[in-house]
């Protein structure tokens, strides 16, 4: 597997495009597949917002679940990690939620029930990520295992 790195440049900014949208009341266009998350700066305090993209939702108990796809570096993950009880936003619907970050096999697990219901844009997450995968169930889990995956609970 390739480290990742995390994005810079246009990519980065690419990446942040739609929180404009969402500050803008226009998260509705993403649809149900993006998801803003409002959290505090650990160390400044400060309102910081992500979008990331919702790896599995379950309209039974209202849980989302996200990935930091540049690891647990990630400024969000380390922010959700000091200060698990945020808000999000998804499509115009506001909501309170808890962060409940999964282990490494739980992790895998997600990843290749993503790769399943969504086969196409795993492979493109994982060149873009900069992950080698072979596209089998393991190289999925491989690759899973080595990302954070996080649950959002509704509070």
């Amino acid at each position: 597997m390739a480290r990742m790195r995390s994005p810079s440049g246009v990519k980065r900014w690419f990446l942040r495009a739609p929180i404009w949208l969402y500050n803008h009341r226009l998260g509705g266009l993403l649809g149900s597949r993006l998801v803003l998350l409002n959290h505090i700066g650990r160390k400044s305090g400060i309102a910081r917002q992500v979008v990331v993209e919702v790896v599995r939702s379950d309209s039974s108990t209202g849980q989302i679940v996200v990935c930091s796809g540049w690891g647990k570096s990630s400024q969000w993950y380390q922010n959700l990690l000091a200060r698990p009880n945020i808000t999000i936003q998804r499509g115009s619907h506001s909501q309170a939620v808890s962060a409940v970050f999964l282990t490494e096999p739980e992790s895998g697990n997600e990843m290749v029930r993503y790769s399943r219901a969504h086969p196409r844009a795993a492979r493109k997450l994982c060149t873009f990520m900069n992950f080698d995968c072979d596209g089998t169930t393991d190289g999925y889990r491989a690759v899973g295992e080595q990302l954070p995956f996080i649950r959002l609970d509704p509070r």
